[in-house]
């Protein structure tokens, strides 16, 4: 077989006659590795298959209600849309060290000892859980295939986390091809990889991690998936950039990708949904890092006030939609006195661009000058919030903070702020104050009760 050379980049797949140390698509240094291809076209690919018994009208498809599978954790159900579907190939990415496989392994051990599955219809609708006894032996058979340790490393962390089930199997493999022989051999209900980058096919020369070795072991472990109805979970590693390492055609590939999000100096993790073809894209899951591995939290709002001082200045309470569902947090400001010529903007939890408008309107529609002070800003408990729904919380918290007086006690805030000091309605209201109310909160400061920044503040602070 002839073959040649080519330079391919790692991150976004451009390939190239010679090395260049920068790459022209995605500006990416050092990622071109060189690769041998092949220069004769296999004559399969000259063939034209016979496609007539797979031509089928879409009105004559027959629906069918779909048996998803509890993972375990009722949050990463949630995050999954119900459960597992069978056939699905879902990418679990994360920082290193943040719970990946920690989560994987727990959630393998609860399905391999457990004989319970979620029912869901086509619409996703009246999900609900039914005790049944399995159809085949291996209906909760799960394999969990580790490139990385070694299956006396995996017993440690297993045991460290609860009792191994009889139907639990472990491969250490790096090929893909022993992986699907294992597969065809066992016939598991649910597949794990860990991870993607350590593994190798046959058919290709490169190395593990290359380009090439990732998007064809990603596309086998899909035909695998789609042709046995073998749920499979991969996991991907995340660069420094807080991309997932390896082509963006592996998140095209794959039914659901999740990232699991959280920082080393809180326990708690955040299951965020940011692909899935089987559910909401706006769903995330709470944990918490504990000595027994991850423990789901079945009421974040709760967790994440636990630790607040009330009556303190630069403290909010934000109403924040995560999903399906509401969580309160605690929006923190602090303004210092700078010493420099430019005056410092830090944010942790909340998005820089959009709180940099909130200030300017502050400083327009308030009255208030922020040109000698360093702002801080941060949601506590390491909660990341996108919405503008905090956008009223963190003006709050930074008014507060300057005047050094406290939100009114028991209230809580959202809502969106404009460019002209205007309050701006967000979505679910209703189910916003239903959970602060739960919570103990009784005054809310809202767009519906305050149509303009300055109403808010002299309600909210000023007032006695």
């Amino acid at each position: 077989m002839k073959s040649r050379s080519e330079f391919i980049c790692q991150q976004c797949g451009y390939k190239s006659s010679s090395y260049l140390g920068k790459c022209p698509e995605c500006g990416s240094w050092n990622s071109l590795v060189e690769t041998e291809v092949s220069t004769e076209t296999p004559k399969s690919k000259l063939q034209f298959p016979n496609i007539e018994n797979s031509l089928v009208k879409l009105a004559e498809v027959k629906k069918e209600h779909s048996l998803r599978m509890s993972t375990g954790f009722s949050e990463f159900d949630r995050v999954l849309g119900g459960g597992i579907v069978p056939g699905s190939l879902v990418l679990i990415s994360g920082d290193p060290g943040i719970g990946k496989s920690t989560l994987l392994l727990q959630s393998a051990m609860r399905i391999a000892g457990s004989q319970s599955t979620v029912h869901s219809s086509q619409t996703g609708k009246n999900k609900k859980t039914v005790n049944r006894e399995p159809k085949t032996d291996n209906e909760h058979t799960v394999l969990y295939v580790t490139g990385e340790e070694s299956a006396q490393q995996v017993k440690i962390r297993a045991d460290r986390v609860g009792k191994i089930p009889p139907n639990l199997y472990i491969l250490p493999q790096t090929s893909t091809e022993a992986i699907v022989s294992a597969c065809e051999k066992l016939s598991p209900a649910i597949l794990i990889v860990d991870s993607i980058q350590t593994l190798t096919s046959e058919k290709l020369a490169g190395s593990a991690g290359s380009i090439g070795q990732i998007r064809e072991s990603a596309q086998v472990l899909q035909r695998l998936a789609k042709g046995t109805k073998t749920s499979v979970f991969v996991v991907g590693h995340v660069t420094k950039e807080g991309n997932i390492a390896g082509p963006k055609v592996l998140e095209h590939i794959v039914d659901a990708v999740l990232n699991l999000e959280g920082d080393e100096a809180y326990g708690f993790r955040i299951l965020r949904s940011v692909k899935n073809r089987f559910g909401s894209t706006f769903e995330v899951g709470v944990f918490e890092m504990a000595d027994s591995g991850m423990a789901e939290i079945a009421n974040p709002s709760q967790v994440f006030l636990s630790q607040r001082i009330e009556k303190r200045a630069g403290s909010v309470v934000c109403a924040s939609i995560a999903g399906g569902r509401p969580i309160l947090s605690e929006v923190q400001a602090l303004a210092t006195s700078t010493i420099f010529g430019v005056p410092a903007r830090r944010v942790t939890g909340l998005d820089f661009s959009r709180m940099q408008i909130v200030i300017a309107a502050l400083a327009k529609n308030a009255g208030l000058s922020f040109a000698n002070l360093d702002i801080y800003l941060n949601v506590a408990g390491g909660l990341r919030i996108t919405e503008p729904a905090a956008d009223l919380a963190a003006a709050l918290a930074v008014v507060s903070a300057v005047l050094d007086k406290p939100v009114k006690e028991r209230v809580c805030v959202f809502g969106e702020v404009g460019l002209l000091g205007e309050l701006r309605t967000v979505a679910a209201s209703k189910a916003r104050e239903k959970e602060a109310k739960r919570l103990g909160f009784s005054d809310f400061v809202t767009p519906e009760r305050f149509k303009t920044l300055e109403a808010a503040i002299s309600y909210a602070i000023h007032s006695e």
